[in-house]
């Protein structure tokens, strides 16, 4: 039913995006009533008819708002789309929340734009693995050339100390939405 609710989501936001127009006036045989569409370039934007990306399925919850707001601010949407396979480690709201007061705040900022993209691709791994399938794993690599420790606790993989929620699959991998904002090591 929850996957239900995202792919809804994301299709009325493929929707409303699609019906959002611009006026142009032009001397062709285009009359100055008709509407185009606003150009949309970059990778973000290639539509994907068989399925939805690791970005789209962040877009379309609710859950994710910022999560969302960070990968704009660091400029990471394009590496979202990419083929893949990618598995997203996505934090919910209620994880970035609990982080030390005024830290998303900080990071959102531009000058800080690096550490922000240091953080988010540590939430990234190369690879589509199921939940039960990240059990056989001690520690994964991230896109950010970092490690991140994998425990088997009461049968469940926990990453990075987060425990995953739900796992929804994506055209170019997969989301495991997790209870917690993965901090790399300090080097």
């Amino acid at each position: 039913m929850k996957l239900i609710k995202h792919l809804f989501l994301i299709f009325a936001i493929t929707a409303f995006i699609c019906s959002c127009k611009k006026e142009t006036s032009t001397t062709s045989t285009v009359t100055s009533t008709e509407k185009e569409l606003p150009e949309r370039t970059g990778q973000a934007f290639i539509e994907d008819d068989e399925s939805t990306t690791v970005l789209s399925i962040a877009i379309g919850s609710k859950d994710h708002t910022t999560l969302v707001a960070a990968v704009q601010a660091a400029q990471l949407e394009n590496a979202l789309v990419n083929a893949g396979p990618l598995m997203v480690f996505a934090p919910t709201n209620e994880a970035f929340a609990a982080l030390p007061e005024g830290t998303v705040e900080n990071l959102l900022k531009p000058e800080n734009k690096d550490a922000l993209a240091n953080i988010l691709k540590y939430h990234v791994t190369p690879g589509n693995y199921s939940k039960d399938f990240l059990k056989k794993f001690k520690k994964l690599g991230q896109a950010n050339n970092g490690y991140v420790k994998v425990e088997v606790v009461e049968g469940e993989p926990i990453i990075g100390g987060a425990k995953i929620l739900a796992s929804i699959k994506a055209g170019n991998g997969i989301v495991h939405v997790i209870d917690k904002v993965l901090l790399p090591p300090s080097k």
